[in-house]
């Protein structure tokens, strides 16, 4: 019988965003050369594209998604230190999904960090790692600044991916802690925080409905839809434009993200 990610007691996803459906196989298939694509791609925008030391020494921590670990959010953080953010890794290693282990990690890695600074920690993350964003500013939401979410399934008509196997897979392995159900309805309520939900519809692992949320002003929630890959999202550049582009905000007077004025802040600064 097919199950969701986090399918406790069989339970049938609700609600009129998504359809429960993963992608299209098609797009599956692109994943792998689409991604590496968007790498090269951001890599030589980087070359060439003008440095902007926009982000004031903020400090953010990059979460990354199921399975993967820091060296594949790589990308995103050496463009967000080329903005001159205080950016980290989680340090956890790979994402193995909701054990105690990692949850522990992640709490300690969090707490560390936001002692390290004693300011607010801007979150961005990818995947699963944005579920963990959103979870993060529900238990912290005096020490959490925002989070930019990227191709992250949080809904549960979302939750059937093309990496739903994986997940199975990784809770008959690992386990699954006793923690894991109170912490998906809690992320799954509105986020206390001001949001970005980044998704694609040509995504390849993920429904992009289950990764949108609903638009919010008090506090604020915005998505934005970009052309890119899963894999793509750590690395295509219209995407790393969006990431500086929201880390950039301030919550007391937040605008509301539109295309034409990131690229031109982009590309007005030599």
């Amino acid at each position: 019988m097919e199950v969701q990610m986090y399918d406790f007691e069989g339970e049938k996803p609700s609600g009129r965003a998504g359809s429960g459906r993963p992608p299209h196989r098609a797009l599956l298939f692109l994943e792998a050369p689409r991604g590496a694509g968007a790498y090269v791609a951001s890599r030589t925008v980087d070359l060439v594209g003008p440095r902007q030391p926009s982000g004031d020494g903020r400090p953010v921590l990059v979460i990354p998604g199921f399975r993967a670990d820091d060296r594949l959010t790589g990308r995103l953080r050496s463009h967000l230190k080329r903005h001159d953010f205080r950016v980290h890794g989680w340090g956890q290693g790979a994402n193995i999904g909701l054990t105690d282990t990692l949850i522990d990690g992640l709490v300690e890695r969090f707490e560390s960090l936001h002692k390290q600074y004693d300011e607010p920690m801007s979150l961005v993350g990818w995947s699963f790692g944005g579920l963990l964003a959103r979870w993060l500013a529900h238990t912290y939401p005096d020490d959490v600044r925002q989070i930019v979410c990227l191709g992250s399934p949080w809904r549960a008509n979302g939750e059937k991916t093309h990496a739903t196997a994986m997940f199975e897979a990784s809770r008959r392995k690992h386990g699954i802690s006793d923690r894991a159900r109170p912490m998906v309805d809690l992320l799954r309520g509105p986020v206390p925080v001001p949001i970005t939900a980044v998704y694609s519809k040509s995504d390849g692992i993920t429904s992009w409905a289950g990764c949108a949320v609903d638009p919010s002003t008090d506090p604020p929630a915005e998505n934005v839809i970009v052309p890119s890959s899963h894999f793509g999202m750590v690395a295509n550049p219209l995407v790393l434009d969006v990431v500086v582009d929201r880390l950039c905000q301030d919550p007391e007077n937040w605008q509301d993200f539109t295309w034409r004025r990131a690229l031109a802040k982009k590309w007005s600064r030599g």
